[in-house]
């Protein structure tokens, strides 16, 4: 009885803070779309001077309840860039154009995610979405990280800031992410469901200015 009572306050502890993360995500994707749009213009005409395609970079990724979506990103690499090589970047990959490495650097190139967060595919917050190639290496475990929504953000995009850098050190880049940073990332990710709450999501956001600043 006791567990049952239990685990219903924990349902209701998860819905409630559900909500509130929901309305946090709604109004500050909204706010920060409008303060943002001059520089999303900015950033446009850039891309499109320094190199031909589009302006937006859009990809399928895995969301919440294992449904895809269309993850969208300023765009960094040349066109069909993933027809060129593998779904990670690595070290100073030749596919990533100039205006595109600056972007990159300054993870200005994820802004256009809040339209993600918007429309409900994404939160401000959360484990970051992987596309299908690789979420399909999840265990049972692993995959209770698609109870909430994938965020712009998280612990392990701080943790591995430099990621690409890490991977052009290996012999087999995609062995490593699969093997070893994918397999830290979920395990920090599920740390990081069991304890989530809008000021642990606004210290993330927090730690994550800090982290670009640096």
């Amino acid at each position: 009885m006791e567990e049952k009572t239990a685990l219903q306050h924990k349902q209701r502890s998860f819905l409630l803070n559900d909500f509130f993360k929901r309305v946090f995500d709604i109004m500050f994707s909204l706010v920060g779309l409008v303060i943002l749009s001059p520089f999303f213009l900015i950033i446009g005409i850039l891309i499109k001077l320094d190199s031909k395609g589009p302006i937006f970079f859009k990809q399928t990724r895995v969301g919440r309840n294992e449904k895809p979506f269309e993850i969208l990103k300023f765009r960094t690499m040349v066109t069909d860039a993933e027809k060129k090589g593998t779904q990670i970047t690595v070290g100073k990959d030749s596919r990533v154009t100039k205006i595109g490495n600056f972007l990159r650097k300054a993870k200005l190139d994820e802004l256009p995610q809040l339209i993600n967060v918007l429309k409900g595919d994404m939160s401000l917050v959360g484990p970051r979405p992987e596309v299908p190639r690789y979420t399909a290496y999840y265990n049972q475990v692993q995959k209770k990280i698609f109870d909430v929504r994938p965020g712009i953000t998280d612990y392990a995009s701080i943790k591995y800031s430099s990621e690409n850098e890490i991977l052009g050190k290996s012999e087999n880049p995609e062995k490593t992410y699969i093997e070893e940073i994918m397999v830290d990332k979920l395990k920090i990710n599920l740390e990081y469901i069991e304890k989530r709450s809008v000021f642990e999501d606004i210290y993330i956001i927090l730690a994550t200015i800090g982290k670009i600043l640096r």
